[in-house]
């Protein structure tokens, strides 16, 4: 499986969502495809823009697909407001600064990538020729999908989504399985968090799809909201509970840096163990003793504040399994009922774990 990281800017993410179908602005894109007229389009005006039109005139009336199509068959650039709510000026001629480098070829889109650039608006780029839709925001250019291209990737990523989320399960009962054994290794937790990050990955895959497909992408939503549900553990957690040191910038860290991997070292375990911070040569035999966090969280009625007083009291998984109501009950904020709750669940989760490993 190759993962398809999606490290957009938030000012792409946005124009990707007002060129989504069902937009005013993407239906003016396809009517604007359908004629062959092509079209040069600023999304901002401001006085950078104006410093780089010349000629044109001005409009300034309401956004429409139609007038955008009728527009795009004069010479020309058109320029909108930032939301793509008004039409401001039409024909105009963008003469950025030529010094800018562009790796495109055609005139048109050289144009749009050297304006995007310089005044830090989104442009798009409709080809006549090509019949392609081109976005320039933050120095990258993104290429607008057709819908059933899109709708086909979307259905095998949530395929494979579904896939990916019972392989986890299966990981996290093992592990479960093995902390109540105590017989939980590095290697067992590096393959916890691998598991997690592929299904992270896959659900940041399907969000973008849903994303780019706008009113197309409904049932791809509902598909994947009905697979976050109910949420699996954050890697945060396991790391809380295993990294020899904790605290919340080492965590922050080590989340970030699993994030940050990629494809090839994703699959490796003992590069996992090392970016999170098992230190340089990680020996995946290594016998690792949980502190509890990752079961406690299981406990909806127990607060973070409680489950942190319990394991700075008790230090480790077992002695917290092993600890009588009396000795709950002495930890600050476990009264009676908590106390039977905390002991009553983690049994449970044993029972439950177990029966499922054996």
């Amino acid at each position: 499986m190759v993962f398809v990281q999606m490290n957009y800017s938030d000012l792409l993410l946005k124009t990707i969502a007002r060129i989504a179908p069902g937009t005013e602005l993407r239906e003016g894109l396809e009517r604007i495809m359908r004629g062959r007229t092509g079209a040069l389009i600023v999304l901002g005006s401001d006085r950078t823009v104006s410093s780089l039109s010349s000629g044109g005139f001005n409009i300034d009336t309401e956004f429409s697909a139609t007038r955008l199509r009728e527009l795009a068959k004069m010479d020309g650039a058109i320029i909108c407001d930032r939301d793509a709510t008004r039409l401001l000026h039409a024909g105009v001629q963008l003469m950025p600064d030529a010094s800018i480098e562009t790796n495109e070829s055609g005139t048109r889109h050289r144009t749009a990538e050297r304006t995007a650039i310089q005044t830090g608006f989104p442009v798009i780029s409709v080809s006549a020729s090509m019949s392609v839709i081109s976005v320039y925001v933050d120095g990258t250019r993104y290429m607008v999908e057709d819908s059933q291209y899109l709708m086909a990737r979307a259905n095998q990523a949530i395929q494979t989504l579904e896939s990916y989320k019972k392989r986890l399960r299966s990981v996290l009962s093992n592990l479960s399985a093995q902390e109540i054994e105590s017989n939980v290794s590095l290697s067992d937790v590096a393959m916890t968090l691998q598991r997690m990050e592929m299904v992270n990955r896959i659900i940041r895959e399907v969000s973008h799809y849903v994303l780019e497909l706008g009113v197309h992408g409904r049932l791809i939503a509902l598909q994947l909201e009905e697979l976050r549900a109910p949420e699996m553990t954050a890697s945060d957690l396991i790391l809380r509970d295993y990294l020899p040191e904790v605290n919340d910038e080492l965590i922050t860290a080590g989340v970030e840096a699993l994030q940050n991997l990629d494809d090839m070292d994703i699959v490796d375990l003992r590069t996992i163990a090392r970016t999170v911070g098992f230190g340089e040569n990680p020996d995946l035999e290594l016998p690792l003793q949980p502190r509890g966090f990752r079961l406690l969280a299981g406990i909806p009625s127990i607060p973070n504040a409680i489950s942190e007083r319990l394991v700075e009291r008790f230090g480790s998984l077992q002695a917290l399994m092993a600890a009588s109501l009396e000795d709950l009950r002495a930890v600050d904020g476990v009264g009676e009922a908590r106390a039977r709750t905390v002991r009553e669940q983690l049994s449970r989760m044993a029972e439950s774990s177990l029966e499922k490993y054996l």
